[in-house]
């Protein structure tokens, strides 16, 4: 007795016949997409119309004074083009020279194998770009003294009652009203 494997696309259902007409598909990014990128498998018609619908984009990162980390942006090219006011931007990217690398790129070389964890005392209140934790809240509010010598002996930005970001995002209100601080 013979075994057969039948595929069909995840996009349509629709059954594959031939290995010819299967097309992989890795989708790197989507705001439903919780990890790293994903594989499926659809007809090779699916891809090619998924590459007619494409959109033209310029993906850019926004290295912004007083963050430590840049912001990734994906744009309409068209929007991004309109940006560029003095001259065309097609003669201002030929012009322009080689980004550096960044910590973007070391990041990503990395595979989150060293991620840092902010809810770990060494780390707690240091500033990124990631939801901040019930943990690492609850080590600032108990240690906000120690974290803000911390961050402050290592020239980072300290932790602010005065800030209402700041008291809003680690929870800080009875500490501010204890203390005093006015935020705002």
């Amino acid at each position: 007795m013979g075994e057969k494997t039948v595929k069909f696309s995840d996009l349509s259902g629709e059954i594959i016949t031939r290995d010819d007409a299967l097309a992989r598909i890795v989708i790197h990014e989507h705001p439903e997409l919780g990890g790293g990128p994903v594989e499926i498998e659809a007809l090779a018609d699916e891809a090619r119309a998924i590459e007619k619908a494409a959109l033209r984009v310029a993906v850019v990162d926004l290295h912004l004074p007083g963050e430590p980390e840049p912001r990734r942006v994906t744009m309409d090219a068209g929007s991004f083009d309109g940006l560029a006011t003095d001259r065309p931007m097609a003669e201002l990217l030929l012009a322009a020279r080689p980004a550096r690398r960044g910590s973007r790129a070391a990041a990503a070389g990395q595979g989150g194998a060293d991620r840092v964890d902010y809810g770990d005392p060494a780390h707690a209140g240091k500033p990124h770009k990631g939801k901040i934790t019930d943990a690492e809240k609850r080590l600032v509010q108990e240690r906000f003294d120690e974290i803000n010598d911390r961050l402050a002996g290592a020239g980072v930005r300290t932790i602010s009652l005065a800030d209402p970001e700041h008291v809003e995002c680690y929870g800080l209100h009875e500490l501010a009203s204890a203390r005093g601080a006015q935020p705002g």
